[in-house]
């Protein structure tokens, strides 16, 4: 069997368990933590999380575990068939990654665990974070997914890692980005109806407790 190594608080672990889910694949998850001794990093040479088991040995980084479990396992793809729209998915989820993601994981530190981060960098951050969501929204169709009609790995993206950063921005610089758009935030809603999203939000805010003390 197949095992997904990671947190639970991790958008990107939730990603690829998200994924896993809704492909119907049969997955035990081993809990990591922040020791990362010289197993650990045979596993995951960078020590980053996610990283999947399988029978011919391990593989890092989120969007290569969805594209292996996506080309091995029977199920629903999230990909579509047409060579150019399955492009334009790949390229939503760089985007989300690169521009979103990445610049708002600079200020976790004070948005989530009592840090502080300095009104330069908040600074350099925003014009990242702006031209980051607007560069997704002129690629998004919200139709009523990221991508169209269809549910692509996109959208999962969407919910764990873009989802993420409108906290960051609410929190740091008081910035309702889901009321700037508004079809993303019913987007938003769409996927917190699905079972394996409640799943995993589920487990992942039992994770943040107990991190928390709680």
């Amino acid at each position: 069997m197949l095992k997904l190594y990671g947190h639970a608080v991790s958008n990107y672990y939730n990603i690829a368990k998200l994924a896993m889910l809704e492909k119907g694949v049969d997955f035990e998850e081993v809990a990591v933590g922040g020791d990362k001794d010289a197993e650990y990093m045979r596993k995951s040479p960078l020590g980053k999380m996610p990283f999947l088991e399988t029978d011919q040995g391990f593989l890092t980084e989120t969007n290569v575990i969805i594209e292996y479990i996506d080309e091995v396992f029977e199920g629903p793809s999230f990909f579509p068939k047409d060579p150019f729209a399955r492009a334009k998915v790949r390229e939503l989820m760089k985007y989300m990654e690169l521009y979103i993601e990445l610049p708002a994981r600079r200020l976790h530190p004070e948005a989530f665990f009592g840090g502080k981060v300095s009104d330069e960098e908040k600074a350099d951050v925003k014009v990242l974070l702006e031209k980051g969501f607007a560069g997704v929204s002129a690629l998004a169709a919200y139709d009523p997914y990221m991508c169209g009609k269809e549910l692509t790995y996109a959208d999962f993206y969407s919910q764990f890692s873009v989802g993420l950063a409108t906290r960051v921005t609410k929190s740091i610089y008081g910035w309702d980005t889901l009321a700037e758009n508004p079809k993303y935030k019913a987007l938003l809603g769409e996927l917190g109806g699905r079972p394996s999203t409640q799943k995993v939000m589920a487990d992942q805010m039992e994770a943040m407790k107990a991190m928390a003390g709680g």
